[in-house]
Parts: structure tokens; C-alpha cells; sequence
């Protein structure tokens, strides 16, 4: 009985917002396969999802833990919403669902809270991985919006070798303390992400468990001194630690 209950308490809580009834019918199917993850509210609009957030906001069984939200709802904006939620419920994770053409409208949510998007038509199991990596504390960001969403943080273009590039950020500032180096296999890491892969797709690329990509990304952020993985590749690129 003890192990059922901490079997349910570990499961992830997701909140669907989605206007397109089918569409939000075949996420629901998805997520509901999905042993690890518990659907606890649905909502056609952003008033309804902050609606249903604001009248069960006391009653932890019934507050998602992440968010699936399309980008492109009626009246009140996905990236409206993103803005209100983090504002309000700062420890749920906003993850958006777009199509090609909406970069800016992405790059906006983003800047508003968002921990990352997935394009609509993503598999099954693309989408539970996303989750996880959010509810980690993680971001989900793939490769074609990576650059752009850098250079929204200040990110100075690397032409030089990476040699180089040390070089010329430490003249920019010198007082800054010497990083800790990271491994080979961190590297590796931390470039594999800076493409846009999850940490499942890492861990595949290099034959690793999930778990030790975690460990090492653990290590990642205490030497670099970052708090989540878009900070991990701004800090590797303005270091000269990896390349885009």
C-alpha cells in the first residue's frame, strides 16, 4: 500500500491548455499511456486555465507541476498566459507547443517564463521526455531557435578558435574568477545540449544512463556556476567552452 501511494506521489502533474478539441484529445491520449505522468486538468482557453489554477491554487493534488500549452490560443495569448502563470505559480513549469512560423511569438514566451517549447506534431515519446526535463529543472530548446534565444542573452558571437575566444573574454573581464574546467565527457554533454538534444537523447548519443547525464550536468552547473541549461550554454559559449 505504502509503495502504490509514493508510486502516485512521484508521478508528474500536467495541465493541458489547447483550444483544438482532437488535438487536445491526442495529447490527452499520450500523456494518459504514460505511466509516469498524471493529467490533473484540461482547459480550451488561457482564461480557463488561470480560471481552474486560481480556484484549486490551495489544493496541491489538483495544481500541475508543467504545463502544456499551445502558443497560438483565442483572446488571451499562450505567452499572456506563460507571463500571468510564472507570475502567480512560479514553481510550475510552462512548456509550449508551436509551428515553424512562430518563432517570434516563441523567443516572447520564453522571455516571459516559458521553459521551452516542442513543435506540434512531436512524438509520443519527445513529449513525456520534455516533461521530464522541465520538471527537473530543466529547458527544452531545439537547435533552430538556440542561436536566437542566445543572442537575446548577450551572447557575443565566437569567431575565433576556442583557444582564442578564452583569450579575448578574459581581456573583457579579467577579474572575473577562473572556472573550474570541465571534463571531456562534460563537454560533450553540454555541446549535444547546446544542439537541442534532451538528456534521454544525450545519454542514447553517448551510450550513458539518464541518470549519469544528470549527474554530470549536476557538475556542469557548479562549475559554471548556472542554475539551468539555457545559462549552461551561455556560459560554455561565452567562455569558449563549446561552439555553435
Amino acid at each position: 500500500m505504502s509503495a502504490a501511494k509514493a508510486e502516485k506521489t512521484d508521478k508528474i502533474k500536467v495541465m493541458v491548455v489547447e483550444d483544438q478539441p482532437q488535438i487536445l484529445k491526442n495529447q490527452l491520449k499520450i500523456l494518459q499511456e504514460a505511466p509516469e505522468i498524471e493529467v490533473v486538468g484540461t482547459a480550451l482557453s488561457g482564461e480557463a486555465a488561470l480560471e481552474y489554477l486560481t480556484a484549486n491554487e490551495k489544493n496541491d493534488k489538483k495544481m500541475p507541476d508543467v504545463i502544456l500549452e499551445d502558443l497560438g490560443l483565442p483572446r488571451m495569448s499562450g505567452m499572456e498566459v506563460t507571463k500571468e502563470v510564472k507570475a502567480r505559480w512560479p514553481s510550475i513549469e510552462v512548456l509550449i507547443f508551436t509551428i515553424f512560423d512562430e518563432e517570434d511569438k516563441v523567443i516572447e514566451a520564453v522571455k516571459a517564463g516559458a521553459s521551452g517549447y516542442l513543435l506540434k506534431g512531436a512524438t509520443a515519446d519527445r513529449i513525456v521526455d520534455a516533461i521530464r526535463e522541465v520538471k527537473a529543472g530543466g529547458s527544452v530548446i531545439q537547435p533552430n531557435l538556440a542561436r536566437r534565444l542566445l543572442q537575446h542573452f548577450k551572447v557575443p558571437e565566437v569567431e575565433e578558435k576556442p583557444e582564442q575566444a578564452k583569450q579575448s573574454f578574459a581581456q573583457i573581464d579579467p577579474d572575473e574568477p577562473p572556472t573550474r574546467p570541465l571534463t571531456e565527457r562534460e563537454i560533450e554533454i553540454l555541446r549535444l545540449i547546446a544542439k537541442g538534444l534532451s538528456n534521454n537523447e544525450a545519454a542514447r548519443v553517448l551510450t550513458l544512463s539518464r541518470a549519469s547525464v544528470r549527474t554530470h550536468f549536476e557538475h556542469i552547473y557548479e562549475k559554471l556556476e548556472v542554475t539551468n541549461r539555457v545559462e549552461a550554454v551561455t556560459e560554455g559559449l561565452r567562455k569558449g567552452i563549446i561552439e555553435m
